[in-house]
């Protein structure tokens, strides 16, 4: 394929996967343009049909997001169909695994040679890695409270210092995720990156140090 046709075949792709995508959310042209005028930018009910017609040899990048949205898929998948494409031309003249191509877009491409520090891909990296740090901290925290709540409701005074002495482990392997994602999120900071707010059940995480079991507050 020429430099001249990839583009719009690249558009031609996308434009038959938001086909696809507006048909499983069960939307007619009319509401999707509708949908998009509630979300602030309105797509005329044209400019989708003469998109999915292939009359246009571009996808405006705002009109791209907001359909996505309104199809509610990711906005990644429109580009680089797993589902139904096993290579994409990912840029002219450079066919590849349609996964090689999405992961590529995403920064999840793997380097034979450890990520440069400050590089885009590093970055993203440690946005992840913040991401299951959460995840990890806030099952901790949850099992925690759990165990707790059933040792509160024991009825049997034997029963109920037996579960109290395994709330003990539960709630200080909570803490040191907590630590740990505490520690995580100032070394971000150190590096000028701003991590996503936390939910409330981590709140303390984002305060003093966290003390060890044991230690002063």
């Amino acid at each position: 394929m020429t430099t001249n046709d990839w583009a719009p075949a690249f558009t031609a792709r996308v434009a038959s996967q938001m086909r696809r995508a507006r048909k499983a959310a069960g939307l007619t042209v009319a509401d999707a343009s509708a949908a998009c005028t509630d979300l602030g930018l309105p797509v005329p009910k044209t400019t989708i049909t003469n998109l999915e017609l292939g009359r246009r040899s571009s996808v405006d990048l705002g009109e791209f997001l907001v359909l996505a949205k309104v199809y509610d898929v990711p906005p990644v998948t429109l580009m680089f169909p797993l589902d139904t494409e096993a290579a994409v031309e990912v840029l002219p003249g450079q066919e590849v695994p349609t996964w090689d191509a999405l992961a590529w877009f995403t920064g999840e491409t793997r380097l034979d040679q450890p990520t440069p520090q400050g590089s885009s891909r590093e970055v993203l990296d440690l946005f992840r890695a913040h991401s299951d740090a959460v995840a990890t901290a806030l099952t901790s925290a949850r099992m925690a409270k759990e165990r707790r709540r059933k040792a509160t409701l024991a009825t049997d005074a034997g029963r109920r210092d037996a579960l109290l002495e395994t709330v003990a482990s539960y709630e200080e392997l909570a803490r040191e995720d907590r630590r740990e994602l505490h520690t995580f999120r100032d070394r971000m900071r150190e590096r000028g990156l701003v991590p996503a707010p936390l939910p409330g059940e981590l709140g303390d995480a984002d305060g003093s140090a966290i003390p060890a079991d044991g230690d002063d507050a």
